[in-house]
């Protein structure tokens, strides 16, 4: 047998533990994956399939499990919960999904008691939270994925309408994942030239309303994306395969994860999407950003949609 390495669980196998757990065999990061979902026989076909997989990539073992596999876990990811449907917004979520959280965050506690938590189901920024609340770990050992695609999106849309590489492109989404989220305008930089410094240099003329409608595109990409196919799935897969990355090669990557807030520009005691410092302990600091008052405004505004959120739960 093969020397083993990182372990991972994934628990959720539906379209985005899968689509994670293909992103996570092609780099090679891990050893050990552990697919644990309600419908037993979905993990199992997906477990299948990836194994199938395995002669053309690093060797790794992927299994269908239950929560005692996961002991020994690194790390393991939740994405298990209610999907969002066609029209429903990610706060329309919160009871069925902190219902499944009750069940199941517990049990991977109990389970894997060292490892980081990656917390995807949506509402991340509340469901986060929870999974804080429900496992007893340190908030910087549960991670949501919070505006992580979100700042994704952003850098995208912003890189097709400049027409740069998107690599170069560097641009924040932070606040709640979901219909409350803030662009940072003021700080959006490519090489290394802010927009206001940048956008009179470029030969390009842009009117005052695309920026109103690169954000809109951001804001609804998910919506647009779950009306055309049902879900998404390929990028947040990504999305989390670099988070887990960041953690395992002690990467201290910046990124915008949900994070569980301390005076925070003013906020505390939620969880919201703000620049992290990613490493192997998990969160390993926050970078306090300077924000246009618009902005700032905005942002505890966000925060205010959480808040009512998480007043609205019975723990």
């Amino acid at each position: 047998m093969f020397q083993k390495g990182l372990k991972v669980g994934v628990v959720g196998s539906g379209m985005v533990g899968s689509s994670f757990a293909y992103a996570l065999i092609i780099t090679g990061l891990a050893t050990d994956i552990v697919l644990v979902d309600a419908n037993r026989s979905l993990a199992e076909g997906h477990a299948m399939d990836l194994s199938h997989g395995v002669p053309f990539v690093r060797e790794v073992e992927v299994i269908a499990g239950s929560y005692d596999d996961l002991a020994g876990s690194d790390i393991v990811v939740v994405t298990a919960g209610s999907a969002q449907k066609p029209g429903e917004t990610r706060l329309d979520l919160i009871k069925r999904n902190v219902d499944v959280f009750k069940d199941i965050i517990p049990r991977i506690a109990e389970a894997a008691p060292h490892c980081i938590l990656i917390i995807v189901t949506n509402p991340v920024d509340v469901m986060t939270h929870i999974a804080i609340k429900l496992s007893g770990f340190d908030s910087h050992r549960v991670i949501g994925t919070g505006t992580l695609l979100d700042s994704a999106r952003f850098r995208y849309q912003l890189s097709r309408h400049c027409e740069i590489d998107p690599r170069n492109v560097h641009a924040y989404i932070i606040g709640e994942h979901g219909d409350s989220e803030v662009p940072v305008w003021s700080l959006a930089n490519i090489a290394g030239m802010r927009l206001t410094e940048y956008c009179p240099a470029c030969p390009r003329t842009c009117p005052n309303h695309v920026k109103e409608a690169i954000f809109d595109e951001v804001k609804n990409a998910a919506y647009h994306v779950i009306g055309k196919k049902g879900a998404t799935h390929w990028a947040i897969g990504l999305a989390m395969e670099s988070i887990v990355k960041a953690v395992v090669r002690d990467e201290r990557s910046v990124m915008t994860v949900s994070t569980l807030l301390d005076d925070y520009l003013g906020v505390s005691g939620v969880c919201l999407s703000v620049p992290a410092l990613v490493g192997r302990e998990g969160i390993l600091r926050t970078f306090e950003i300077k924000l246009s008052d618009a902005e700032m405004e905005a942002f505890h505004a966000s925060a205010a949609v959480i808040r009512q959120a998480m007043e609205s739960i019975d723990l």
